[in-house]
């Protein structure tokens, strides 16, 4: 008995909206990739002072995660499982697989104006959201007219995340963040502002924007509304 596993096909299913609705081309690779991988990067600033030995390493941001598949169009009918049980994919010339391929992936959609974006699914390993950042083609074998027999491709993706996701996997306490909070016996106003702003400088501004007319005897039940403050203007 085969493992239906070991026939399961790499697929990347593309979309117009960045929600990953409104479904287009769908693109089944016709021989699972030669191999993948997968990158995460943290930026980081390493500026230092002038004369300085050495530096702190301050951190800037988190790149969104890629992840790189190399795999093979092939219009030799020679590779081992190519199409798999898709008898058309064996026959069908590398310049159109290609461009089906790029129909999905890179292309520019007329309704959006940008390529769309992608989710690549690969049994268990692979459930990626995300768009194509780079797409290098290495035209290998031809046929004596000229046309491509093979084609080596490497495809770099990066991760993709619609803002509403972005926002919901944002830290709570986040300052940039409108927060509400309830009073409750004991509060202070400069306790409560260091909480949610990591700085208690901000509490008069707190104030302003609640109408308070102390920061004393917080009334237990009353609730606060912190809005995010532009710290430049502190």
């Amino acid at each position: 008995m085969s493992d239906n596993k070991s026939l399961r096909k790499l697929v990347i299913k593309s979309y117009a909206n960045r929600d990953f609705t409104n479904p287009g081309p769908v693109f089944t690779m016709p021989i699972n990739p030669e191999s993948f991988s997968q990158t995460y990067k943290v930026n980081v600033d390493t500026t230092g002072g002038h004369g300085n030995e050495g530096t702190e390493v301050k951190y800037k941001s988190t790149a969104p995660e890629e992840l790189k598949l190399d795999f093979y169009f092939d219009g030799t009918q020679t590779m081992e499982g190519y199409g798999g049980e898709d008898k058309k994919a064996i026959t069908t010339p590398v310049s159109e697989q290609l461009k089906n391929f790029k129909s999905c992936v890179y292309d520019m959609s007329g309704v959006i104006h940008r390529p769309r974006f992608l989710i690549v699914f690969w049994g268990s390993e692979i459930d990626f959201r995300c768009v194509l950042s780079n797409l290098d083609l290495n035209f290998t074998l031809f046929e004596p007219d000229g046309n491509p027999l093979r084609v080596k491709v490497s495809a770099t993706f990066l991760k993709h995340k619609s803002r509403e996701e972005m926002i919901a996997e944002r830290r709570p306490s986040s300052p940039d963040l409108t927060h509400y909070r309830k009073v409750k016996q004991g509060d202070r106003l400069d306790f409560m502002t260091y909480s949610i702003y990591n700085d208690s400088k901000y509490f008069l501004q707190a104030a302003k924007a609640n109408s308070l007319t102390t920061i004393r005897d917080l009334k237990p039940g009353t609730e606060l509304y912190f809005p995010p403050f532009n710290k430049n203007e502190f």
